[in-house]
């Protein structure tokens, strides 16, 4: 079975050492010695000056609201994981949905505007599949109204835009270590803000609210990331490049030999350092999709509907009409993407798709 995806796993002698340190201190949990080395290593690697890693990439999404939403609307993109809407309903704010760009997939900048309200208190936009938002006119936006910004880059580990880590943008962002994303711990996730007094409300809200072990900053919860967490990421992190480049070179497999004449995929914004990490495939129309996966599942490959559906059509929303999201999500599907994919598997992902399309 060729899948969407597969974790990739370092060698196992190098991630039991990672563990057996762990062991040797005796310390799993409560910011230990390889949770610090971890943070210490990521802020290097992505030249980023603050980082707190949690638990999930679902917790940092939660906290951010919980911090800048204060119980109002939250602007937010139709065209994303069901977290990134979740969040919102589940601090107590509204979702208030602005429609998205036909070829960035993310939120169309130039509605933003027109969903403002008296109640507005931040924005909650996506990079999707790893592509930036239009981050300097969403900045500009937001402080003409006074509004906080939030990014859901839980795609975006190691982008850049403008020569710039894409975590660097926002009030704050949040990110996935996801086993099923580019860099991961198995489960986990991050949070990233440049405001030091933000940062700390972010590090006393992941723990508990505790101001030293016996007094306390405020409310929190626990959103802290184990050791065992911690020693995964450490194992897979000397393998980023190499992670990098295979994925790449199955995306530049892609591009050059599949029949684009009634396919296109999602435009990167210009001056973006993207990060491969997703390959989705817009059809013309959802009848091809089906009948696309259909042929590739009868293979044993199993792509992905992803993402599917809007969110604005989720009952717990109540969302208007977002044609273009609507359009979108019924015709897009992210193909296997990973390390490891080899040359026939690929030849034979292209040929299936290219003969659906005749």
């Amino acid at each position: 079975m060729i899948n969407v995806t597969k974790t990739f796993l370092p060698p196992l002698l190098e991630y039991n050492k990672q563990i057996q340190r762990a062991w040797d201190n005796e310390w799993l949990t409560n910011r230990g010695e390889l949770v610090l080395e971890l943070e210490e290593k990521l802020k290097k690697h992505l030249k980023i000056s603050n980082i707190i890693v949690t638990n999930n990439g679902t917790i940092p999404l939660q906290i951010a609201v919980k911090l800048l939403g204060n119980n109002g609307e939250i602007i937010t993109t139709p065209f994303s994981y069901v977290a990134t809407t979740a969040a919102i309903v589940w601090e107590n704010c509204t979702p208030v949905f602005v429609d998205i760009h036909p070829e960035y997939l993310t939120i169309d900048e130039t509605k933003l505007e027109a969903a403002i309200t008296p109640r507005t208190t931040a924005i909650l936009a996506t990079h999707v599949f790893g592509n930036p938002c239009n981050v300097i006119a969403i900045e500009s936006i937001a402080k003409k109204y006074n509004l906080k910004v939030i990014y859901d880059a839980a795609h975006c580990f190691g982008v850049q835009f403008n020569g710039q880590s894409i975590f660097d943008f926002g009030d704050i962002s949040t990110c996935s270590f996801h086993a099923t994303k580019l860099f991961h711990t198995g489960e986990g996730g991050a949070m990233f803000t440049n405001d030091l007094d933000l940062r700390d409300q972010l590090f006393y809200s992941h723990n508990f609210g505790h101001n030293g072990p016996l007094a306390f900053h405020g409310l929190g919860i626990n959103g802290k990331m184990s050791e065992l967490q911690a020693a995964m990421g450490l194992a897979v992190f000397p393998y980023m490049d190499e992670i990098i480049d295979e994925r790449k070179k199955v995306v530049d497999f892609y591009k050059d030999n599949l029949d684009f004449s009634k396919l296109h995929s999602i435009k990167i914004r210009e001056n973006t350092n993207w990060n491969y990490s997703y390959y989705p495939l817009i059809f013309e129309n959802e009848a091809q999709l089906l009948q696309t996966q259909k042929i590739l599942n009868e293979n044993e490959i199993s792509p992905r509907r992803y993402f599917y559906p809007s969110l604005n059509t989720i009952e717990y929303t109540n969302g208007e009409n977002m044609p273009v999201s609507e359009s979108v999500a019924s015709r897009v599907m992210c193909l296997p993407l990973y390390v490891g994919l080899e040359s026939e598997q690929l030849e034979k992902i292209v040929l299936l798709i290219n003969r659906s399309l005749c």
